[in-house]
């Protein structure tokens, strides 16, 4: 299993759902999974996604400029980082933002989402 090629399958799948369906992201999150976005924490699938489906906009886009990825203990968990843009619908100018993902592997053999840090990059 190549680390590189999990973290960006998984960075694709991700944003490919939340662009065009955020609430099935419930599936990649777990009752003791943590988002922390943009400082405040939220813990539980139902919650995070509850979260994300209320953010004040319907139509996004987000582009990758670049994602970094670190094994991380010894149960095979990776932390994946993530810059890009994020378009929102209406908006002239793209926002920057950034993301770490600390994701845990499951019995079934994928991973899913331990904890979640988002933050917009303000210049």
């Amino acid at each position: 299993m190549d680390p590189d090629s999990v973290a960006k399958a998984f960075v694709e799948h991700y944003y490919t759902l939340f662009d065009a369906n955020r609430g099935a992201l419930a599936n990649l999150y777990q009752e003791g999974s943590m988002l922390t976005f943009e400082g405040q924490k939220i813990q539980g699938s139902q919650n995070i996604v509850a979260k994300l489906t209320s953010l004040p906009f319907q139509q996004c886009q987000h582009s990758i400029t670049t994602v970094d990825c670190q094994p991380s203990g010894p149960a095979g968990g990776m932390l994946v980082f993530v810059s890009g843009n994020l378009q929102l619908a209406g908006e002239q100018h793209a926002l920057k933002f950034s993301q770490m993902f600390h994701l845990m592997p499951t019995p079934q053999g994928s991973f899913y989402v331990f904890n979640d840090i988002f933050r917009l990059n303000y210049a």
